[in-house]
């Protein structure tokens, strides 16, 4: 006999491990940020260093690590509502949806960002969940994933205008790739189900 994922004894339900996590997620943020206040060396250098061998490194590193608490508190809020429905339609590519953002949205940024600055904080995880939660819809085409995203739109899609460039100190750069990280991560796991449209229909013969 088989039971649906999270019906297994001792295997919590789908919408509370991705509650734990993208709390743990954020939690680890402030733990970062709280070490860099007080540690005496500034953390915030490991972040993406445009076109630099070293500050490539800054890619893995630049989405944990913030300018300063207020900076991290602006992120809070977006990244635990949208990080959560990113989650929770399932662990896995909710995760595999973090890394293609993550990848994308710092590689981008290391080639195209101005040299002379270092580009940090979790926007690119905000820019790209939110436009792969926006277009993961119109991929699959299910409705209750449309619907998701015409929510997540209508209560978050003003800050888009955040892809463009503005105040020299914000990187947009990092909003820009984080976005196209999050429509590429929607068009890449929806394969599946667009897969499944083109094919078609094989008929049932009449004899069963």
């Amino acid at each position: 006999m088989t039971v649906p994922d999270g019906s297994r004894p001792g295997l919590r339900p789908v919408w509370q491990r991705a509650a734990l996590l993208i709390a743990g997620f954020v939690a680890l943020l402030y733990v970062i940020e709280a070490v860099d206040a007080a540690a005496p060396a500034e953390l915030d250098t490991a972040g993406i260093e445009p076109r630099s061998a070293d500050g490539l490194w800054g890619v893995l590193f630049a989405p944990v690590l913030h300018a300063d608490w207020a900076h991290l508190s602006a992120n809070t809020i977006p990244l635990l509502v949208l990080g959560f429905l990113v989650l929770v339609s399932g662990i896995g590519r909710g995760l595999a949806a973090t890394a293609i953002i993550w990848v994308v949205g710092g590689l981008g940024t290391w080639l195209t960002a101005g040299a002379g600055f270092v580009h940090i904080g979790a926007s690119i995880l905000v820019f790209g969940w939110l436009t792969y939660l926006i277009t993961r819809g119109i991929f699959t085409r299910q409705a209750n994933q449309i619907v998701i995203g015409g929510i997540v739109l209508f209560v978050y899609g003003s800050i888009l205008w955040g892809v463009l460039p503005s105040d020299p100190r914000v990187s947009w750069q990092g909003h820009l790739f984080g976005a196209v990280g999050g429509v590429l991560a929607a068009w890449l796991l929806s394969a599946d189900e667009r897969r499944r449209r083109r094919s078609p229909a094989v008929p049932s013969s009449p004899f069963g």
